[in-house]
C-alpha cells in the first residue's frame, strides 16, 4: 500500500469572514446588472475586477479579509 501524505484540516479558521462574502456577492450583483463602476468611473465587466472591488470594500468596512499582496 502506498504512502500518502496527510493534509491538516485548519479547524474552523475561516479565511474570509460572512460580511466579505455578502460583498464580493453584492458587486456581482451589480456587475451582472451593469452598475458597478470602477474608481476611474468606467463600467466593470471583468468577473476578477468585480471579485477585487468587492473585498476591496469589505477591507474599507473592517471585514476579514488577507491583505492584498503587493
Amino acid at each position: 500500500m502506498p504512502a500518502t501524505k496527510r493534509t491538516r484540516s485548519r479547524k474552523g479558521t475561516r479565511k474570509y469572514g460572512k460580511a466579505s462574502e455578502k460583498r464580493v456577492a453584492s458587486a456581482m450583483r451589480r456587475r451582472k446588472k451593469g452598475t458597478l463602476k470602477s474608481g476611474s468611473g468606467a463600467t466593470v465587466k471583468s468577473r476578477k475586477q468585480a471579485i477585487a472591488i468587492g473585498l476591496s470594500e469589505a477591507r474599507e468596512k473592517g471585514g476579514k479579509v488577507p491583505r492584498r499582496k503587493k
